[in-house]
């Protein structure tokens, strides 16, 4: 199916564009349907600016380049989260996961259910999709836990693809491929400001949890079940059991952050569950640095942001993104954060 856009297209509501998004998706080629629907959320997010920056009360450039950060800022929030839900299981776990998106998109869903179908306020919403992502994380990490490696990778990878397929073929529930639309948060938290401000206090909050997490008692048997699991269970540390929990941990918040990106995109998509957003949330973590505990944080920033910019600047944004993921990958081995560390403790010591 090809989708002709005219004017009075381009200046529709969201709601529409994000319609037509899915139905150019549904009957296009996968790759053309995901570029679609990339180049669809940039000119809806521009769109969106556009509209928040001749309601806003504020002159000149500033109220714009206020608006624009207001909406940059909150997705980076968002996936910050996501890199810090995965950085606790694989870092100081230990365990690398290449469906990571599954938990993500379950809690999108999760949250889009309970406002599309029983009309719950967003509260509700917020609450249901953490608590959707950590019952399969529960399920899918009793069985992942079990192996190590590449085969707990890989096992991730295929419930992840389970998680999609249902999104994608349960056409009575989700949506299918068209996804649920009209997703918006309430009314006190409509505001770009507002929801902003909302997404800090619980992606900052739940940042700070895992920090905490991994500093504590559960923290350190989990360093050393992965560091020397025989040791650790010699020791009287249940390895499989810490495994599982810092695994379903690591599902809630990221279930968390899908719940809160589904209201502020006001939409939700199979491709929120998809391979490519697993890929993402991976690569954020590894341009940080794994071994930091600031590494999924700065990562998420320069990915996200990097991001942010190609897919509004060229057609050819996945090319350019991934010949700077390699140049950085080159240019800092260790990760950003990794690096900065590095040269911060070699300072030190030579002024020592």
């Amino acid at each position: 199916m090809k989708v002709v856009l005219d004017i009075e297209t381009v200046q529709a509501p969201r709601e529409e564009w994000a319609r037509l998004a899915g139905l150019a998706a549904s009957g296009s080629d996968a790759a053309g349907s995901e570029d679609l629907f990339e180049r669809a959320e940039a000119d809806q997010r521009q769109r969106a600016e556009d509209e928040q920056y001749e309601k806003s009360s504020f002159d000149g450039t500033y109220s714009r380049i206020v608006c624009i950060g207001l909406i940059v800022l909150t997705e980076i929030l968002i996936f910050v989260l996501v890199a810090a839900s995965l950085h606790f299981m694989m870092g100081p776990g230990g365990m690398a996961s290449f469906g990571h998106a599954a938990y993500f998109g379950l809690g999108a869903y999760g949250a889009a259910l309970m406002t599309k179908h029983l009309m719950a306020p967003m509260a509700v919403g917020l609450a249901a999709g953490p608590i959707l992502a950590g019952i399969f994380g529960v399920i899918f990490g009793w069985f992942c836990v079990r192996l190590s490696g590449v085969y707990l990778a890989m096992l991730t990878l295929a419930f992840a693809q389970i998680v999609w397929s249902i999104a994608f073929q349960w056409v009575a529930l989700t949506g299918g491929d068209n996804g649920l639309l009209g997703i918006w948060p309430s009314s006190w938290a409509a505001g770009k400001v507002a929801y902003f401000y909302l997404s800090l206090v619980l992606c900052v909050a739940g940042a700070l949890f895992l920090r905490q997490m991994i500093y504590a008692p559960f923290g350190y048997a989990l360093r050393a079940g992965r560091d020397s699991p025989l040791r650790a269970e010699a020791i009287g540390i249940d390895v499989k059991r810490v495994q599982w929990a810092a695994f379903t941990i690591a599902a809630v918040f990221a279930g968390l952050a899908g719940g809160l990106f589904v209201y502020f995109k006001g939409s939700v998509f199979p491709t929120y569950a998809a391979i490519p957003k697993s890929v993402d949330a991976l690569m954020m973590v590894l341009l940080g640095g794994v071994q930091t505990i600031t590494g999924p944080l700065v990562g998420a920033v320069v990915y996200m942001g990097l991001h942010e910019q190609l897919v509004k600047l060229t057609e050819l944004w996945r090319l350019v993104l991934g010949a700077s993921i390699i140049a950085l990958v080159l240019a800092f081995p260790q990760g950003i954060a990794g690096f900065v560390t590095r040269l911060w403790l070699k300072g030190k010591a030579e002024d020592l």
